[in-house]
Formats: C-alpha cells, sequence, structure tokens
C-alpha cells in the first residue's frame, strides 16, 4: 500500500513540476528574458515578447488548467482514488 501511495505522490509531484515550469517558461522566460529576441516577431502589430507577457501567458495558463484536471483525473483512475 505504501509503495502505491508513494507512486501516486511521485506522478502528482511530476505533473505539478513539469506544469510549473512550462508556466516559468511563458510567463518569465518569454515575457521577460527572451522578449528582446522575440520582440523581433510581430503578432496583430505587437511585439510577440509583449503579447506573451500580456495575452499569451494568460492562455497559457487557461489551457493548464484544463489540462491539469484532465491529467489528475487519469492519474487518479491509474491509481484507484477517483471519486465517481
Amino acid at each position: 500500500m505504501e509503495d502505491k501511495s508513494h507512486a501516486y505522490w511521485s506522478a502528482t509531484i511530476k505533473l505539478l513540476r513539469n506544469i510549473l515550469i512550462v508556466w516559468f517558461l511563458v510567463s518569465f522566460g518569454a515575457g521577460i528574458l527572451f522578449a528582446p529576441v522575440l520582440n523581433s516577431i510581430s503578432l496583430g502589430g505587437y511585439p510577440l515578447g509583449f503579447w506573451f507577457a500580456q495575452q499569451g501567458s494568460i492562455y497559457i495558463f487557461i489551457i493548464q488548467i484544463f489540462y491539469y484536471a484532465k491529467r489528475m483525473n487519469e492519474i487518479d483512475r491509474e491509481f484507484d482514488v477517483h471519486e465517481d
């Protein structure tokens, strides 16, 4: 039972880690660190670095919420701890 519990939390932590890495790369990386490089590309008349900082990161965060919910349901079913 302890091994199954450990594997469940390991999968959950791995999912959270990956989501946080994407979150960091999009918000801090694309919006701040890579902004000068991305600003040479235009999207809808705005520099891409500005777009990522203002709009793109919000879209990515919303996608991440849905991905997290879907993937967590899969993990719950895999380890037989789902609610339904």
